[in-house]
Order: structure tokens, then C-alpha cells, then sequence
């Protein structure tokens, strides 16, 4: 193979180095959520957040689509999707999230899809429990791992690869994890996995493998590229690092008032400003939201709707504020029930993963009048 056709070792950015041709050609095909999205408490399929690694599967809709488990198993399975359809549906709320979201913020800024805060999207996911089928196929007391392999297919870093994750047994034997059919109640777009996909609800997107085609249950951990070269935490080039897995709390805000086309800047006119947005976190319930409007210097607590029936799913939040003549920057924060907040000052690492630094939007309050 060409080397000059294939990407090298993942890098940092120069200092002062723009985004790359390359990073606009990620930005190009894959796409944020507009924070005004953040109003709805799902999110419509063609607004929640897009990474594809590869290229989209072109799967003929309705056309078979066999699907296999195997390895430490006592009755292996070959179905088709189909026969999924007819088996009892199960449906789950699920805030998912880019592992890498954020990372566009970061100094050094590791090379890579140039996200700012956006990737992030919350739907309802319709399907079978995965667990149903591994324990008609018999899973052997040996298994540690599910492996889940994509039709997406690529090279990354110079190795040619089907796009590959896996869980803890115990992690794909969790009632809510689905081998997911339906988005928000129709058949899954096709940017999104059709006709199949898994749905980890708490984990990063890296989890949720799109147009899943084979699952094999081993007795080893998986060390493919995806598990154990990419989406790790680490400082050093040639350190193992910590795998990403659970998603970190983290509270957006819908940027207030209007925007200046180019950049961005939001502009409010003096008086109450209603502050409203969404929190979630993978590790446990959010109990608290905090909005700052000098920067991060003051805080004070948002109201947090009541938590419903969706442990899975964002919560909102709302606030008030008072804005007078002159420049603000508004910040928000999230903490969970498990004790974790999000950081004013975001640890590094060389992928930007997991990272939950705090929003901060810049506004423009005007002078009164129109």
C-alpha cells in the first residue's frame, strides 16, 4: 500500500496552526447539533450529532441483512434484521455524546474531527435488548468480552480495518443496551446505522457501533485498533493509556439572544434573559446545574426540571439573568449524583477525549433601543 495514501500517527497541532484541509474534510462530512436543538427534548434525526469514521454503508432498504453471533457460545445464531422486528420492542431514552467533543478547544490541539461542543444528540432508540439474544445463543462461563463489528470499512493510521468495539460481558448484558431498528420511531436514517446498530446508553459514541453485522463473544480482551489504539487517554504517544468509556457531566446552554453571521457573537438587550439548556452525565444522574455570568468567578443554581422516567436522557435546567449594557461572558456547569463536576480548567489529553471542560458563551448586551 501507498503510504502517502494512508494517515500517519495521530499529532498535535503547531502552535498557531489553523485547522488543517484535512480537519475540514471531517467538519465537511460529519456535523454538530445547533445548540437552539437543545429546546427539543428529542432530538430530530437530521439535527442530532453525525461521526462516521469511514464511509456510509449503501444498504438497499429492506434487503436482507444477516447478523451473526458466535464464539464462546453454545448455540450459535445467523438471523436477519427482519426477525428482529417481530421480536417484543424495547424502547430507550438515550443522550449520546462524541468522545472527542470538545476537542477543538484544546491547546495543544490534537488533529482530528474539530469539534467545539456540539456533538451531542438525544433520542429514542427502538430495539431488542442485547442480552436476549446472548442468552438464547448460551454465552460459556470462559466469555470476558463482546466483540461488535460495523459494515463500515477504512484505514486509519495505516491499518486497514472493518470498524470493531467491544464490551465487559457484564456491560452487554445490561437490560437497556439494544440492538437498535428505530429512531425516534422510524426505520434508523442511514447516517445513523441502518438497519442496525448498538445503543450503550452512558457511554461515547465510539460504543455505539452503526450497521452492526457480526457479534462475537471471546474469552480474551479485544485488542483491536479501536479498543486499544484509538480512544484511549493518554499524555504520551507510546503510553497505553486508560480506555474512554462512561460519558462525563456535562451542561450546555442555548446561546441567548441573536447571532453576528460570522462569529457568532451573541448580542441580548438589557433586562431578564431566560438562561436554558440541558445537563446529562453517564455515571449517574445530574443533581445540580450552576450558571455564571461573570466568567466562572460567581455562581448561582439553576432550576432543574423534575427527573422523569429517562435515567439515560438530558435534564433541563433554566435560569434568569439580568443583563445590563456591555460585554458578559455566561458559563455553565453540571454535577452528578456520583460526585463529579465539570472542571473550569480541562485536564489535557492527547486525543481530547472525555472532555467536559465548562461552556463559556460570550455576549453583547446592547445599549437600549432597537
Amino acid at each position: 500500500m501507498d503510504p502517502r495514501l494512508v494517515s500517519g500517527p495521530a499529532r498535535l497541532a503547531a502552535p498557531a496552526e489553523g485547522i488543517t484541509m484535512e480537519e475540514l474534510a471531517l467538519a465537511a462530512r460529519n456535523h454538530g447539533m445547533p445548540l437552539e436543538a437543545l429546546r427539543e427534548d428529542l432530538t430530530p434525526p437530521g439535527l442530532h450529532y453525525v461521526l462516521v469514521h469511514y464511509d456510509i454503508p449503501w444498504v438497499r432498504p429492506g434487503a436482507p441483512w444477516p447478523l451473526t453471533v458466535h464464539g464462546r457460545v453454545r448455540r450459535p445464531l445467523s438471523i436477519d434484521v427482519a426477525d428482529l422486528y417481530v421480536r417484543h420492542a424495547t424502547t430507550c431514552r438515550v443522550t449520546m455524546e462524541c468522545a472527542g467533543n470538545g476537542r477543538a478547544r484544546l491547546e495543544p490541539r490534537p488533529v482530528s474531527q474539530p469539534w467545539l461542543v456540539e456533538a451531542v444528540g438525544t433520542a429514542e432508540w427502538t430495539g431488542v435488548p442485547l442480552r436476549e439474544l446472548l442468552t438464547e445463543a448460551g454465552v460459556e462461563p470462559d466469555a470476558v468480552e463482546v466483540v461488535f463489528t460495523g459494515a463500515d470499512h477504512g484505514i486509519e493510521r495505516g491499518e486497514e480495518q472493518d470498524y470493531q468495539r467491544s464490551l465487559p460481558l457484564a456491560e452487554a448484558m445490561r437490560p437497556e443496551v439494544l440492538l437498535a431498528y428505530e429512531m425516534n420511531g422510524a426505520p434508523l436514517p442511514p447516517q445513523h446505522g441502518y438497519p442496525l446498530r448498538l445503543v450503550v446508553p452512558g457511554w461515547y459514541g465510539m460504543a455505539q457501533v452503526k450497521w452492526l453485522s457480526d457479534i462475537n463473544v471471546v474469552d480474551t480482551p479485544f485488542t483491536g485498533f479501536q479498543q486499544a489504539v484509538a480512544y484511549r487517554i493518554r499524555q504520551t504517544p507510546d503510553e497505553p493509556g486508560q480506555p474512554v468509556t462512561t460519558i462525563e457531566p456535562r451542561a450546555l446552554l442555548i446561546p441567548p439572544g441573536f447571532p453576528d453571521f460570522m462569529t457568532r457573537t451573541r448580542l441580548v438587550r438589557p433586562g431578564q434573559v431566560t438562561l436554558e439548556g440541558r445537563a446529562w452525565s453517564g455515571h449517574a444522574p445530574v443533581t445540580r446545574v450552576e450558571v455564571s455570568a461573570d466568567d466562572g468567578r460567581s455562581w448561582t443554581d439553576a432550576v432543574l426540571d423534575a427527573a422523569g422516567g429517562h435515567p439515560w436522557a438530558w435534564r433541563s435546567w433554566e435560569a434568569r439573568w439580568t443583563a445590563t449594557p456591555g460585554t458578559h461572558v455566561l458559563a455553565v456547569r453540571a454535577s452528578d449524583a456520583a460526585g463529579r463536576t465539570q472542571p473550569l480548567q480541562q485536564p489535557w489529553n492527547r486525543g481530547g477525549f472525555a472532555n467536559n471542560l465548562v461552556q463559556r458563551v460570550p455576549v453583547v448586551c446592547l445599549e437600549d433601543g432597537p
